[in-house]
């Protein structure tokens, strides 16, 4: 079985990243495999505490365990998904809300990998990733918007190379509380895993370099609209630098954008926001872009995808000065 490393798995303990994909094994199993060589990393034994870089590949011998039967199969999951384009090489969907990319421990069946199973079971067969078929790279369970699935081994590392160019072009929608003082410009700095809450980024001068590009759709003085052109692909890289300006993304409770800032407001001025607005429970984020050179064709195709109603419904609020 051979896994790629994606650029939202970088730095993370070999150990603890495979803990998250062998959900059938233990901590304690993956490391015995590991220090047995039945686990490498770009055809290397290594040690447990390595951490990952983007590229990385990692190989687990499963010849040894078929007679345990211990690779579970992966369920299909029959749920609505919006299919923007599909070929013999890759399809484009619009992500929807509320759904993790790839099963864990918690959830191996309610998942976006579900989903494209059931959509695409006889063209994802060849798929490298038996374990995340189709998932070449992914969006945070409430980020909304355009993803790539690729279909074989082929398509797969031709787009995860132009991923590792830094060549595939992104644009993200961000709703956000607050008035944004600049028109434009660019976030950079450096992003790692927080100590404290290991489910969360921050700033870091250890950690790695994180550039995004905004430019304001509308500016109000409750919440504002932006659009946003991120230039690496750091997890939850447009979350950490809306709520480190002091914007953070509306119902982004992990950064401090949850409905609990209505709190923050005058009793008039939220009683009429929350007249107004439809109250999602998970952040605005959408990924409405994306444009690449096909890996068959090697021709540059653009793709885009449309927000879901209550996305809409706000950003239609805040365009038309509302709240």
């Amino acid at each position: 079985m051979t896994i790629s490393v994606s650029s939202s798995d970088e730095l993370i303990r070999l150990d603890a990243f495979l803990s998250s994909r062998l959900i059938q094994f233990s901590r304690s199993k993956i490391q015995k495999l590991i220090v047995d060589g039945r686990i490498t990393v770009n055809d290397s034994i290594v040690k447990k505490n390595l951490k990952l870089s983007y590229g990385d590949i990692i190989k687990v011998d499963t010849e040894s365990f078929k007679s345990h039967n211990t690779f579970p199969k992966l369920k299909k999951w029959d749920y609505p998904l919006e299919v923007i384009y599909e070929d013999d090489n890759f399809a484009i969907i619009n992500k929807p809300f509320g759904i993790i990319s790839h099963p864990t421990a918690n959830n191996s069946d309610k998942t976006l990998v579900n989903i494209i199973l059931n959509r695409f079971h006889n063209k994802l067969m060849n798929h490298p990733d038996a374990l995340r078929p189709g998932i070449v790279h992914r969006l945070d369970k409430d980020t909304t918007g355009v993803m790539i699935i690729p279909f074989n081994e082929y398509s797969h590392w031709k787009i995860a190379d132009q991923f590792k160019a830094r060549s595939i072009q992104k644009e993200y929608i961000a709703l956000t509380w607050g008035e944004w003082k600049e028109n434009k410009g660019v976030i950079e700095n450096k992003l790692s895993r927080s100590k404290k809450n290991p489910l969360k980024f921050q700033s870091s001068s250890n950690g790695k370099v994180a550039t995004s590009e905004f430019k304001i759709l509308k500016r109000g003085r409750n919440f504002s609209s932006i659009n946003f052109f991120p230039k690496t692909g750091r997890t939850h890289q447009i979350r950490v630098h809306c709520s480190e300006l002091g914007h953070p993304i509306i119902g982004d409770e992990l950064y401090g954008g949850g409905w609990k800032k209505l709190n923050e407001y005058l009793p008039e001025v939220k009683r009429k926001i929350k007249e107004r607005i439809d109250i999602q429970i998970g952040h605005y984020l959408h990924a409405s872009k994306i444009s690449f050179m096909h890996p068959k064709s090697g021709k540059k195709v653009v793709f885009k995808a449309e927000p879901n109603e209550s996305f809409i419904n706000l950003l239609n609020t805040i365009n038309n000065e509302e709240v």
